[in-house]
């Protein structure tokens, strides 16, 4: 499922993060590709270990944290530190699938990249081309979001990023490991919490319906779960 993540990033965090990637020195974005990866990636991208993508990358952790509606889609167990990419001049990424394992360089931290995350840095107005491509069940869809916004998808999916002609698009990108494992049952329980906080809304969270439901809820959590 792709689940948009709107103002994950508050005008000052945004503001900061674009301060300090902005004022780092960018390398060739094949640093972290593997190598199917590399031969379709055209990109700049900052070296994960550099003081600025790590302090930028703190601030989307922390604003990750906060969002509710990132917490229910993606049920998160371990997060890749955020990455930060750019293009320009024609600059595009072909089409690709993510690796199943992601290893932090240096550590040994390491997560199953279940899914897959953009946090959108530049207004689009700013840039043309740039659409971030994901193949799909009904085909491929098309994500360009405002600044700040974030897309949160499969990593299984096959997607690639547009030529950009004009302007610059910088973004962060990094993936997760659910703590559910199956796409499919992580949608049951993002439409079920969705519909048990809309039902909460309504009649409020003593109702007994509301209790009967998060009790499934959890229960097919811990079915499912792998924490």
């Amino acid at each position: 499922m792709l689940i948009p993540i709107p103002d994950l990033l508050s005008p000052a965090e945004l503001a900061r993060v674009r301060a300090l990637v902005d004022a780092a020195e960018w390398v060739d974005g094949n640093v972290t590709s593997g190598p199917q990866a590399a031969l379709a990636k055209r990109n700049e991208q900052l070296p994960e270990t550099h003081p600025a993508a790590r302090e930028a990358g703190a601030i989307i952790l922390d604003a990750l944290a906060r969002s509710p509606l990132f917490i229910a889609a993606a049920l998160p167990l371990k997060i890749f530190p955020p990455l930060f990419n750019r293009y320009a001049g024609g600059q595009n990424f072909g089409l690709h699938v993510d690796n199943a394992v992601r290893i932090q360089r240096g550590s040994e931290f390491r997560v199953r990249s279940d899914l897959s995350m953009t946090v959108f840095l530049e207004d689009p107005q700013a840039y043309a081309g740039g659409e971030l491509l994901i193949e799909g069940l009904f085909g491929a869809q098309s994500v360009k979001l405002p600044a700040g916004h974030a897309i949160l998808y499969p990593s299984s999916s096959l997607h690639r990023v547009t030529p950009v002609t004009s302007g610059a698009r910088v973004a962060s990108f990094f993936w997760l490991q659910s703590m559910v494992r199956d796409d499919g049952a992580r949608r049951i329980l993002f439409d079920l919490d969705r519909s048990i906080q809309g039902l909460v809304g309504e009649v409020g969270q003593g109702h007994a319906e509301v209790v009967a439901l998060t009790g499934v809820y959890h229960n097919l959590l811990r079915r499912w779960a792998d924490a």
